[in-house]
């Protein structure tokens, strides 16, 4: 893979290079979004352009309302000046090349994450968005869980051990409770799994906790395990402490959420538009009467 930094489609990059024209619509140059999709060559980029423009044509979308010709001027030696080909975009057609382009690029990949989550966006009513947030850091804690494991096992502490290891950041972070203390102070079914029951703002915390502590074991080659099980406990009053001078609710009293699988049931349900609204269908042509 190249060494050179990979520009995220969706970081201010992408955003930058937007423009206006005369109907009022935003539009994108396709030479100038071609390097942030990780295209070098004009003839390659263009290829996925068709098939992009075959792929609106496919989902009932005038082509033409989101895909424009157009003549990019380019100074060349001696202050020379040649037009070269172009295209002006829609976002919806940016989009389309996104899906339609070589997806061993990361930059393909990145442009496809960003416009999957930003079209999920619009398509989801504020709660089913609050869901999908919700949903995405209960994965994440998850993972960061497994990772704290091994982190905890590499610094010395044994199997046998782990369950007094991960109650100890519970410990520190939730004024002396354990994991089953918690779920009792909340009233949680004692058969549920704790994280499954926590809201966006308590899982952010403690996923914090467990990142803080992965790499606080780590940068002090700790390979002890009452250290280990101390510096977790000692991370997590760490992070108490840190919520309590900013003024935020202590995590035991953080009223425990329904279910994340109610939530992820929820997600699944949700249908997905499959027609643009007017003023994205007008793309490129916008709304005269607006102007």
């Amino acid at each position: 893979m190249s060494k050179k930094t990979l520009v995220p489609m969706g970081s201010k990059s992408f955003e930058g290079l937007k423009k206006i024209n005369e109907y009022g619509a935003e539009y994108w140059s396709a030479r100038e979004i071609q390097p942030l999709l990780g295209y070098t060559q004009w003839r390659r980029f263009e290829d996925a352009i068709k098939r992009a423009i075959t792929s609106c044509k496919s989902s009932g979308n005038e082509p033409s309302h989101h895909f424009a010709g157009a003549g990019k001027p380019i100074e060349g030696g001696k202050g020379a000046v040649q037009l070269v080909d172009d295209y002006h975009l829609s976002r919806f057609a940016c989009y389309l090349i996104a899906q339609n382009g070589d997806p061993r690029k990361p930059e393909i990949a990145n442009a496809q994450k960003y416009f999957a989550i930003q079209t999920r966006r619009q398509e989801m009513s504020d709660a089913v968005a609050a869901d999908l947030e919700r949903l995405e850091l209960r994965k994440n804690a998850a993972e960061e869980f497994k990772a704290l494991s091994g982190a905890a096992r590499e610094a010395g502490v044994n199997d046998k051990m782990f369950g007094v290891f991960h109650d100890a950041g519970y410990k520190g972070m939730y004024g002396g409770m354990g994991r089953d203390a918690i779920k009792r102070f909340k009233k949680i079914p004692e058969k549920e799994n704790l994280m499954d029951r926590m809201g966006t703002t308590e899982l952010a915390a403690n996923q914090f906790r467990m990142t803080q502590t992965r790499d606080k074991l780590a940068r002090e080659k700790v390979r002890d395990q009452r250290i280990a099980i101390k510096t977790h406990e000692s991370v997590g009053k760490e992070v108490r402490d840190a919520i309590e001078r900013i003024g935020g609710t202590p995590p035991e009293h953080l009223s425990p959420a329904e279910h994340i699988k109610v939530v992820e049931k929820r997600i699944k349900s949700t249908s997905s538009k499959l027609e643009l609204e007017d003023k994205d269908a007008k793309g490129l042509t916008g709304n005269p009467e607006d102007k």
